[in-house]
C-alpha cells in the first residue's frame, strides 16, 4: 500500500520527536494515523509502516495485535470494549459484554447488521475501583457498568448516530 504524501508528513512529524536511531518509536503513533485514516489497520498498512520505519513488518504486527485499540478488520462506528480482566471479572464485566452481546444480537468481536456497534472483551483498561468498565471508541471510559447503564448508553450512542 502506498501512503498518500499527506500521510508521510503525519509519519515524519511523530518520527521527528525521536532520536533518528529511534525512529522506531513512532510505530504506535504511525498505526493510529493509518486506523484514523482508514478505520482499521491493514496488513498492507502494516508493511508500508514497517517500510517507513526500517523495522520488520513481524514487529509492526506484534504492536498491532498487543493493543485493544488498534482493528485489525473493519468495526462499527461505536467499538465497546469491555473489560473482562480480574477485578472487572469479579465485578461483572462478562456479564456485562454478554448482556451487551444479547441486547445488540452479536458475539464477541462482532458488528451489528447496520455497522453502528461492535463490542469485543478486552483487557484491562486501568480503572480497576470503577469495575465493571467499558471503552467506547476506545476514548470513553465508562464505569460501573450495569445493565440499566449498559442499555442507556446504547440508546444514546443510537440516538447520536441519528
Amino acid at each position: 500500500m502506498p501512503l498518500s504524501e499527506a500521510t508521510r508528513a503525519r509519519f515524519a512529524r511523530e518520527v521527528a520527536k525521536y532520536p533518528p536511531e529511534r525512529k522506531q518509536s513512532a510505530v504506535m503513533a504511525c498505526l493510529a494515523i493509518v486506523q484514523q485514516e482508514q478505520g482499521w489497520v491493514t496488513p498492507e498498512s502494516e508493511e508500508a509502516i514497517a517500510d517507513y520505519l526500517g523495522m520488520a513488518p513481524m514487529a509492526v504486527q506484534e504492536v498491532t495485535t498487543f493493543y485493544n485499540m488498534y482493528n485489525q478488520k473493519p468495526v462499527g462506528r461505536f467499538k465497546l470494549n469491555v473489560c473482562t480482566n480480574a477485578p472487572c471479572m469479579f465485578a461483572g464485566g462478562p456479564q456485562a459484554l454478554e448482556h451487551l452481546c444479547g441486547k445488540l444480537g452479536v458475539e464477541p468481536y462482532g458488528t451489528t447488521a447496520d455497522g453502528v456497534f461492535t463490542v469485543q472483551p478486552s483487557e484491562c483498561l486501568g480503572a480497576c475501583g470503577d469495575a465493571p468498565v467499558m471503552l467506547v471508541n476506545d476514548r470513553h471510559m465508562c464505569s460501573f457498568m450495569s445493565n440499566d447503564k449498559l442499555d442507556q448508553l446504547v440508546e444514546g450512542l443510537r440516538e447520536a448516530e441519528d
